[in-house]
């Protein structure tokens, strides 16, 4: 092989030209005995091994191939997403919301066994809603959250129970209604006042004034 070179806008251009010999090599005419010519003979051999297995070996590359690896991301079809919102009004099922994020008022419904009462008393008291928001549906009212502390704390039941192991205390100021667990109940205040539309009984075995 002989390199050429060839000037392209200053630039030197090397390339390869294969270059046939004249005549074959005569190790008589290099001055060579028949022990060197014998070695001469085996290294040409050699020689056009190699370079005939390198013109027939397939060109191969030495990266490891890539692998393309599922992606770990759900679609966004099944993305499930909880927001905070502010509700706004409630009409039976359905609730006006505000959220950061969203231009105007949203529409959305609430879950089963969210009451709208409980929703209506959150807007009144100033708490937020927690809502799910599925992508090409309308989002859902799951739950109530309180983020202030009320002027006002209503509880409306059909029964309310309220237990304790040792002792209940309700206490305001200066009054104070305390219940034991071995039935003692003590009643304090600056003033006490009781009142009755009907018959009012006092009943004890022993009944002390003062």
């Amino acid at each position: 092989m002989s390199t050429a070179q060839h000037e392209h806008s200053g630039l030197f251009v090397v390339t390869a030209q294969p270059v046939e010999p004249d005549t074959p090599f005569d190790p008589a005419e290099a001055g060579l005995d028949p022990a060197g010519a014998e070695a001469a003979a085996r290294v040409d051999g050699l020689l056009a091994k190699v370079a005939s297995s390198l013109a027939l070996a397939p060109v191969t590359s030495s990266r490891p191939a890539t692998r393309t690896e599922p992606s770990s991301s759900p679609a966004l079809g099944t993305a499930v997403g909880l927001r905070v919102g502010q509700p706004v009004a409630v009409r039976g099922r359905a609730v006006t919301v505000r959220y950061r994020g969203a231009e105007g008022d949203i529409r959305a419904e609430l879950a089963p066994g969210v009451a709208p009462d409980l929703v209506a008393q959150c807007i009144s008291s100033g708490n937020a809603v927690l809502l799910e928001a599925l992508p090409n549906e309308t989002p859902m009212v799951v739950g109530v959250l309180q983020t202030q502390m009320p002027e006002d704390l209503t509880f409306h039941a059909r029964r309310v129970l309220l237990e304790a192991d040792e002792e209940i205390v309700l206490r305001s100021g200066h009054g104070a209604l305390r219940i034991r667990q071995d039935g003692e109940i003590e009643l304090v205040g600056s003033r006490i006042s009781a009142l009755s539309r009907g018959l009012f009984r006092l009943v004890g075995r022993i009944l002390r004034l003062n």
